[in-house]
């Protein structure tokens, strides 16, 4: 099963704390609080978020953190990233992958392609737009996604 990890889940939890209160600067045990999660948790997530760009530290008496800029202006992409490195659903999808069978794989032009589909979707979707509820509809459905495998 392919699932972004629980740090980066509940990176996103922080990020739309924050995100619901623009220009707000929060300490890290009022994230703590309002997210539900540990404070050693909260803090272990803000170090990279805070070196991505996400989030900006202040200190002094009032410090605390806060969006680094605006949450329709951060993408989900940038947050997978942040907290586990470059997207890539297999060593192939990585452009610099070291794989043994690189030479003789005929998988790796449609793992790349998916790996694209995935970071784009990713890239489609905005922290402010996590912030706002599902669209209810009676349709359980998926939207698909057009994707066109190689051949050879």
């Amino acid at each position: 099963m392919l699932r972004v990890t629980k740090l980066t889940d509940y990176a996103t939890v922080v990020l739309t704390v924050l995100a619901a209160r623009p220009g707000e600067v929060l300490s890290a045990a009022d994230l703590a609080e309002q997210s539900g999660l540990e404070p050693p948790t909260v803090s272990k997530l803000l170090k990279p978020l805070a070196q991505a760009g996400l989030v900006e530290g202040l200190r002094g008496v009032h410090g605390g953190y806060r969006l680094a800029r605006p949450a329709a202006g951060i993408s989900l992409i940038e947050i997978v990233e942040a907290m586990e490195g470059p997207l890539a659903m297999t060593e192939c999808s990585q452009h610099d992958g070291h794989c043994g069978i690189a030479h003789q794989c005929g998988v790796r032009t449609n793992w790349r392609l998916i790996n694209d589909v995935v970071a784009d979707a990713l890239r489609g979707v905005t922290l402010a737009q996590m912030l706002q509820p599902p669209p209810h509809t009676d349709d359980t459905r998926r939207r698909p996604i057009a994707v066109r495998v190689a051949t050879r």
